[in-house]
């Protein structure tokens, strides 16, 4: 019907109907939001599992193709070249440190050949960064390696027992696959994500001969699925390990990796310990 004007009306929202539509909308987005961050997180945690599994998978192959010889594993205490440890170079927050951001290391590494793949080195919930020449890159490693596995030092006298901590001549280092079996090879864990401040070299450290009300840590477990983190164990599986100690998650220090401090009784220390290795 023309109106007094000699126009046909249309409605139009008043101001209360487009507050209360923008209340909805907000309200939808409200709730969405948290469903679509854990729908990330899921999926992250997925292609975590996979990298990891990835990865495995060439651990396994390598002993297999060299008669059950485990990967060799030394860290920087060492002199390291890319034949005597499955991946060479040291992370930092150190300006300009290129093995922050050098996937070279990463191609050269002992365990490249079996996937072809750079990506499968790191979680992809690591957002960490280094910066470069005044630029900032994402770092490109998150994995590090069960210190008691495939440690040899020949080169270096077989100095094994200068590099670990009090008590730990007791236990065994494991150098071929038929080591494996104390714990089992389902309950040793392989490869871990370590966190950003902690990682350096490719060995995560378990110090094993101070248990209980002496227990430390050195190297710190990453948690970027919502306090859990990612590990792969010899008998091929990966899984993500939710730590319960409020102490494994210390606040994020950015400088030199290093140190460590004291976590007496620490539920995950002692589970560590109890998947890194077993007595000689």
């Amino acid at each position: 019907m023309p109106t007094p004007h000699g126009r046909i009306g249309s409605p139009a929202f008043t101001l209360i109907e487009l507050l209360v539509v923008i209340a909805i909308i907000a309200i939808l987005a409200g709730m969405l939001l948290p469903a679509l961050g854990k729908a990330k997180q899921k999926g992250q945690g997925i292609q975590c599992l996979n990298n990891l599994k990835q990865l495995q998978l060439g651990w396994y192959m390598y002993h297999e193709d060299f008669n059950g010889a485990l990967v060799p594993n030394l860290g920087m205490a060492f002199s390291q070249n890319p034949r005597n440890t499955w991946v060479p170079g040291g992370l930092s927050f150190d300006i300009n440190n290129l093995d922050n951001t050098n996937t070279l290391n990463l191609k050269n590494s002992l365990l490249f050949p079996y996937s072809g793949s750079v990506a499968v080195f790191k979680c992809p919930a690591d957002r960490s960064t280094a910066v470069v020449r005044k630029v900032t890159y994402p770092r490109v490693r998150s994995l590090t390696m069960n210190s008691w596995l495939g440690r040899y030092l020949i080169e270096e006298g077989n100095r094994e027992g200068q590099v670990f901590g009090e008590g730990d001549d007791r236990y065994g280092i494991r150098r071929r696959s038929t080591d494996l079996n104390t714990p089992a090879p389902s309950q040793t864990f392989v490869l871990i994500d370590e966190r950003e401040d902690s990682i350096n070299d490719g060995v995560f450290y378990v110090g094993m001969g101070r248990r209980g009300a002496q227990a430390f840590l050195v190297d710190l477990p990453a948690s970027y699925h919502n306090r859990a983190g990612g590990l792969s164990f010899a008998d091929g599986h990966a899984e993500i390990r939710r730590w319960q100690d409020p102490r494994t998650l210390p606040p994020i220090v950015r400088g030199t990796p290093g140190g460590g401090f004291a976590c007496a009784n620490n539920p995950d220390v002692a589970w560590l310990q109890n998947h890194a290795t077993g007595l000689k």
